[in-house]
């Protein structure tokens, strides 16, 4: 058969190609080596000349840098090679590069390489990817104990893990998600007063104790319990339902509602159908002997003895009076990632 008698048949929008023999095809993705070339490449042209030794150090450290973003990139989300002619990409690691040759520290590094991998992931400029570029800009700004705070802080005012069920567990969360920074955390005023004019917080005359938190979000482990008769004098219909009753983890003698807090006890309600009466009742009987805060205190210190520290810093600093703005909470959320590992998508709480 001749090249004249063969036929193509060719979709709108795609491209016939016909050869006489074998055709290969390339396609115009960038390599590794080729996207490492473009970014060392925004370094060099637009870090300001250095003189002598501290030229090969910046270049050095914007080398080591962005060999380190690169291979995270690489790793966790590949397509992301494709930005790098994107302007607002080339932007967002030239900030990078730049306050990392200028100081080298490497816990900083680490955190700026885990807010860029992230806004690499943002395709549109909505305000996930804002937050991200502001938070590259930001987080330079900030010391050590800045950063523990703002981990510390988003945390306990942020988070809730649901995996919590008893003491233990309790403990094991936090030596994973607070000891790594509980040392770290300081109480002079400039610190917060920093974070504030930073963008990372807002110190209002409200305040939020450590033990106020915790016996709201964690509710279930701070409980005293109560006798089982409760449950049939206040005419709860199912009654000692294993469902919503338990053993009191602090009394075992007594009895209590199980559910972590209030927000899963209403969940719970819905996923079993429990009638508006007896919601009402259990709910109740949810608050009869929760803990003060001074007892609250007391058992978390019981539980893990360096929470004392940290129950001292948070209630005599401005900890306890500062909200955190998307910026703060983006960077408390790389810190955390930087030091525990793997942690809930930070779309969770900025979207």
């Amino acid at each position: 058969m001749s090249i004249s008698d063969q036929e193509q048949r060719v979709s709108q929008g795609s491209t016939a190609i016909q050869a006489r023999g074998n055709v290969t095809i390339t396609t115009s993705g960038l390599t590794y080596a080729d996207v490492r070339d473009v970014a060392l490449g925004i370094f060099r042209d637009n870090f300001y000349i250095l003189a002598g030794a501290a030229r090969e150090v910046a270049e050095a450290r914007a080398r080591e840098i962005t060999e380190g973003f690169l291979s995270r990139l690489e790793k966790e989300y590949p397509i992301g090679l494709e930005s790098s002619y994107d302007p607002d990409f080339q932007h967002a690691l030239f900030t990078v590069q730049k306050e990392y040759a200028r100081n080298g520290d490497k816990d900083l590094g680490d955190l700026l390489v885990d807010l860029l991998v992230d806004r690499s992931k943002q395709k549109q400029r909505e305000i996930l990817q804002i937050v991200l570029n502001e938070s590259l800009i930001t987080a330079p700004k900030l010391t050590e104990s800045q950063l523990s705070a703002l981990a510390v802080i988003f945390l306990f005012r942020y988070t809730q893990n649901h995996a919590v069920g008893n003491h233990q567990l309790l403990g094991e969360n936090l030596d994973k998600h607070v000891l790594p920074f509980a040392p770290r955390v300081v109480k002079n005023m400039a610190c917060y007063q920093h974070l504030e004019f930073c963008g990372c917080g807002t110190i209002s005359l409200a305040a939020a104790t450590l033990e106020s938190i915790l016996g709201t979000v964690y509710q279930g482990q701070f409980l005293k319990g109560f006798a089982q008769q409760e449950v049939m004098e206040r005419g709860i219909s199912i009654g000692l339902d294993d469902r919503f009753f338990v053993s009191c983890l602090n009394d075992p003698s007594k009895v209590q509602v199980r559910a972590y807090s209030k927000e899963l006890l209403l969940k719970a309600f819905d996923v079993h159908s429990i009638s508006t009466d007896d919601r009402a009742r259990i709910s109740e009987l949810f608050d009869v002997g929760k803990m003060g805060e001074a007892e609250i205190r007391a058992k978390c210190i019981e539980i893990r003895p360096y929470m004392a520290g940290l129950f001292e810093v948070w209630s005599d600093s401005m900890m306890k009076h500062l909200t955190l703005t998307s910026v703060g909470i983006a960077i408390g959320h790389a810190n955390i990632k930087r030091l525990v590992g793997e942690f809930s998508n930070l779309a969770i709480w900025i979207n």
